[in-house]
C-alpha cells in the first residue's frame, strides 16, 4: 500500500504499524495533497474557521433581521389597533354630540310649545317652565 512506502522510512516496528494502520488511514484521508506542508494545513483549517464563523455570524444577522421584523409587524398592529380604537371612540363620541344637540333641539321646541300655550306673561312663568322641563 501506498502509505506503508511513505511511511516506511520511520522506525516502527511491524506490530506497533498493525496496531496504528487505522490511524495511518485516518491520517492520509485527512491530508487532502501529501506535498501539503504544515503551514498550508494550517492556513486551510485557520481558513476553515473564517469561514465558519462568518456563516455563523450571518446566521446571527439574518435570525436578528428576523426578529427585527417581526417587532416592527407587532408595533404595526398595535398601531392599528390603536387608530381603531380611536375612530371608534371618535363615532361614539360624535353619536353622543348629534344625540345631545337633538335633545337641546326638542328642550327648545318644548319651551317655545309650553310658553305659546301659557300666554303673553312670559316673564314671571320662565322659572315654571324651567322647572317643569328639568322634571321631563
Amino acid at each position: 500500500m501506498t502509505h506503508e512506502k511513505r511511511f516506511s522510512k520511520i522506525p516502527m516496528s511491524k506490530r506497533m504499524r498493525d496496531l496504528c494502520k487505522e490511524e495511518d488511514y485516518a491520517f492520509l484521508n485527512s491530508q487532502r495533497d501529501p506535498d501539503q506542508s504544515s503551514e498550508e494545513r494550517h492556513f486551510s483549517e485557520s481558513q476553515k474557521t473564517v469561514e465558519e464563523r462568518d456563516r455563523r455570524q450571518q446566521e446571527r444577522e439574518l435570525q436578528r433581521q428576523e426578529k427585527q421584523c417581526e417587532i416592527e409587524e407587532q408595533q404595526k398592529e398595535k398601531e392599528e389597533k390603536w387608530k381603531s380604537h380611536v375612530a371608534e371612540i371618535a363615532v361614539k363620541q360624535e353619536a353622543i354630540h348629534a344625540r345631545r344637540h337633538r335633545l337641546r333641539e326638542f328642550r327648545d321646541f318644548q319651551k317655545k310649545v309650553l310658553l305659546q300655550d301659557l300666554g303673553p306673561d312670559a316673564g314671571s312663568v320662565d322659572k315654571t317652565i324651567n322647572h317643569l322641563l328639568m322634571r321631563l
